[in-house]
């Protein structure tokens, strides 16, 4: 495969970046990505990294779970646990900062499970999802059609007072494009919800190149809360709120202590990630650093 290499950060357009690490593909290539940072901005992104018409590839594996249901080992049977509770979460920050409901869009919905809450929960619901299996289960789960991109001839009129992307900006090849695209279809008094991991978290410190949240090549972008932010301000949009993702810091760090050992250490990912939760917390000094943060996004 021919790699192809961004020639300008994606964030503020500078031409010069450093090596900032390099990280294993641990779920199915098993091959080394660089991942570089802005000399001016410090974004951090991979690159090179495989065009959009070859990532496919990349999301074969039984291990990438957000596309199956099937709880077949720890690892999944964790995350499918703790995704119930995660799911009404989220279902109750909608409610807050979106008060009187309506319309909702979840970009990269995979099997739907969040999408079928949601409707349960009296929200208009629409998805995309790239994966064909994946879109499958879920238009069945939610009972309406679930487009493959949001270039979909279906969005061109459509306007949300709510849209989510949870963990999934980091996977998008067009990431300017995709924010115009929420701008654009995005209510004026909605709210757009991004949901990454956080490379500056103390768990993404402790493990460094084995950190699983860089998962390379499939994560594409590795966003600071600033460099969100940059984004955010360059597309007409403003940052209103950042929450933390507690439960991300224990399953990310039984992944990686998977990675650097060789086998999963529940009491040291435990220690870990309760170590990243506590000095993640906000105080008076700081925002929220854990693991992976929830932005919520309006329109300028």
């Amino acid at each position: 495969m021919i790699l192809e290499t961004l020639t300008a950060c994606p964030v503020c357009g500078h031409a010069r970046f450093t090596p900032f690490l390099k990280a294993k593909d641990q779920t199915v290539s098993h091959a080394e990505f660089q991942i570089v940072a802005c000399s001016d901005c410090n974004f951090l992104f991979t690159n090179p990294r495989p065009p959009a018409s070859e990532i496919g590839q990349y999301y074969e594996s039984n291990e990438y779970i957000s596309h199956h249901d099937d709880a077949k080992d720890l690892m999944s049977k964790v995350y499918n646990l703790v995704r119930d509770y995660t799911t009404q979460q989220k279902i109750k920050l909608l409610h807050h900062a979106v008060p009187g409901k309506g319309t909702l869009l979840d970009v990269g919905c995979g099997t739907g499970f969040f999408l079928s809450k949601a409707r349960e929960a009296c929200w208009q619901v629409h998805g995309t999802e790239p994966d064909t299996q994946a879109r499958a289960v879920a238009m069945g789960r939610v009972g309406e059609a679930i487009h493959e991109n949001i270039e979909a001839p279906f969005f061109d009129s459509k306007t949300y007072e709510a849209i989510t992307m949870w963990h999934v900006l980091e996977h998008v090849h067009q990431l300017n494009e995709t924010m115009d695209w929420l701008h654009q279809h995005l209510a004026p008094q909605g709210r757009l919800f991004i949901a990454v991991p956080n490379p500056e978290s103390e768990d993404a410190q402790a493990y460094q190149e084995n950190w699983a949240a860089y998962d390379v090549p499939r994560h594409l972008y590795h966003f600071s809360k600033k460099a969100i932010s940059d984004l955010a301000r360059a597309h007409k949009f403003k940052v209103v709120r950042i929450l933390p993702m507690w439960f991300d810091a224990y399953y990310v760090s039984m992944l990686s202590t998977r990675y650097a050992q060789g086998s999963t250490s529940l009491p040291a990912s435990v220690w870990q990630g309760t170590v990243s939760n506590w000095k993640g917390r906000k105080s008076a000094e700081k925002e929220y650093n854990t693991s992976s943060l929830i932005y919520v996004l309006s329109k300028n």
